[in-house]
């Protein structure tokens, strides 16, 4: 048994059956011809490229775009390091912040696998199959899977920031903000990663139970559910990582734990206190990550049951530790300010200054993501070569005591970058950059390295390594046989990576925004205090727009890559 290395959600379904009918680009013979194949690559590369021309010539001709002054602040952080912050009230302090912030991440991972699930089989094509025995590609389905569909999409639009937002407004400053935000999107992901994860798991046995006269339910649960448990205990696990992130973030406006602490500190310009916190974040990370990549590398029936035990005892005590109350979703207070923000929020409106302010703002999240990516895709692809870890599948030569030592190294570096969550990011940055799209992409930036040069370097350690042998073998170096012998053959995965990560960091910029670094974020952040709930509305309309814009552009260069 073998399970996906990279998320679920990356995986990319092949066109063979598409070009084996003759309806693919090419010739009729089945012949492809080059010209016409490299054409769309040519468009979608020079249209990337003039967007990133755009984004970064716009960011940087506005004068005064650096902050000299910042530069000593920034020193005074790293300075701090060596000397965090040890007190015996402070690590009291750091302990039951980190307690909230892992129970948010467990209770909220744990819905949104419940959502998933669900919505997961209701968004499925096996579950909408008119005719449960016609082959996959002769499906009829009807209207409902395209209605359930449209209704799972529309949570992933918003960002678990801007659920945290709206949540606060209603149910005040009670744990369940935090839990709702993270499920929620992550239900609606998690649905659209499980109803692949079964429309791709072949289904003869569902055919099967069908065809003997089973229910669809029943036939789900006996002719998928085997096949499908073990990657979504993995990508659960991978989701409680995402989680651990999500919830310093739910913290940083308001719902305490790491990230509340976090902000306070910084606040207080307290860097020895910051250097434990995130200490204590990036070993929370850690071990996530850990937990999650050792089921991936050694599965095991056993293995996974006692993942799952594990992980359900420790959220049945998140549940008690948080003291969680359904009572509250469904109190008079709940459902008089639901019906309040409802009637506030109705109509949407312009916000200040009109389409001119929105129609920037807009801009300049563009911008703030482009350059998040940009900077991302030509850090990580080298540091990825470094950090791919030497299996059996590379060339004895990289089983060096310095290629493992550097190797090392990077992995813990990248973890870092990723395991601090973008807001720190940012105001680590607007010390020497003033708030602008530039502020914010760089902020950005730095943590989508750490995640994409992670999922660059898994690519490479499941490459096919015989061309690159054969290099090292003929005497080529180390650096031309990379180049010649493993680039050319990972180059579109790594293209597919940076598309699917620049989908996140467009959503992703509403968090950096809400520190001050600029765009759409930062527009909601003065609404919200301003208690402008209309305006807010149209905002997270355009945050949603431009998301799906963003989608649609990635998945059309995907689709040019196959």
């Amino acid at each position: 048994m073998t399970l996906t290395v990279a998320p679920p959600e990356l995986t990319q379904f092949s066109d063979l059956e598409h070009r084996r009918s003759g309806h693919g680009p090419g010739r009729r013979d089945g012949r492809r011809d080059g010209r016409r194949d490299r054409a769309p690559h040519r468009r979608w590369f020079v249209f990337l490229a003039a967007i990133g021309v755009w984004s970064f010539w716009d960011a940087f001709r506005t004068q005064d775009v650096f902050n000299p002054g910042g530069w000593n602040q920034v020193a005074k952080f790293f300075a701090a390091s060596p000397h965090p912050e040890t007190s015996p009230e402070f690590l009291r302090v750091v302990a039951e912040a980190a307690a909230i912030t892992a129970s948010y991440a467990l209770v909220g991972t744990a819905l949104s696998l419940v959502i998933g699930v669900v919505g997961g089989v209701l968004t499925s094509e096996t579950w909408w199959r008119r005719d449960p025995l016609a082959p996959p590609r002769r499906l009829t389905l009807p209207t409902g899977w395209a209605a359930t569909r449209f209704v799972a999409a529309m949570p992933r639009g918003m960002h678990e920031a801007v659920w945290g937002l709206v949540l606060l407004k209603v149910l005040g400053l009670d744990p369940w903000v935090a839990v709702l935000a993270i499920a929620i999107p992550f239900g609606a992901i998690t649905a659209k990663v499980v109803a692949e994860t079964i429309d791709d798991s072949g289904g003869d046995a569902y055919r099967a139970y069908r065809a003997s006269g089973a229910g669809r339910l029943s036939s789900l649960c006996y002719g998928i559910a085997p096949t499908i448990v073990p990657d979504v205990v993995s990508y659960g696990l991978y989701r409680l990582e995402c989680s651990i992130r999500s919830s310093v973030v739910m913290g940083m406006i308001g719902a305490g734990g790491l990230g509340y602490q976090l902000a306070v500190s910084f606040q207080s310009l307290r860097y020895e206190q910051i250097w434990t916190l995130l200490a204590a974040l990036v070993a929370m990370s850690a071990a996530a990550d850990w937990w999650s990549a050792s089921l991936r590398n050694r599965p095991s029936r056993r293995r996974i049951a006692v993942s799952a035990g594990a992980a359900s005892l420790a959220t049945v005590l998140a549940v008690l530790k948080l003291r969680l109350d359904p009572a509250t979703l469904v109190s008079d207070r709940a459902q008089r300010l639901g019906a309040q923000l409802m009637r506030d929020g109705f109509p949407p409106q312009l916000p200040a200054g009109g389409w001119r302010t929105l129609l920037n703002a807009t801009l300049d999240t563009v911008q703030l993501s482009v350059i998040a990516i940009s900077v991302a895709t030509v850090v990580a692809i080298p540091l990825a070569f470094v950090a791919a870890r030497s299996t059996g599948r590379i060339v004895s030569i990289d089983r060096s005591w310095m290629r493992r030592g550097a190797g090392f190294v990077a992995r813990w570096f990248l973890l870092f970058f990723r395991a601090v969550p973008p807001p720190v990011w940012a105001l680590l940055v607007l010390f020497v950059v003033f708030p602008g799209p530039l502020a914010g992409g760089m902020a950005l930036a730095v943590y989508t390295i750490g995640v994409l040069a992670r999922l660059d370097a898994e690519a490479l350690e499941n490459s096919d390594p015989a061309p690159r042998a054969a290099l090292r073998t003929a005497g080529a170096p180390t650096l031309p046989s990379m180049a010649y012998g493993s680039l050319p053959f990972v180059a579109p995965r790594f293209v597919s990576l940076s598309m699917y990560r620049w989908e996140v960091a467009t959503r992703e910029t509403v968090i950096v925004g809400l520190v001050g670094a600029g765009g759409l974020g930062r527009l909601l952040a003065q609404q919200n205090a301003a208690f402008d709930e209309a305006a807010m509305l149209t905002t997270i309309l355009a945050l949603i727009a431009v998301s799906l814009t963003i989608d649609l552009i990635s998945a059309r260069v995907r689709a040019a890559l196959r």
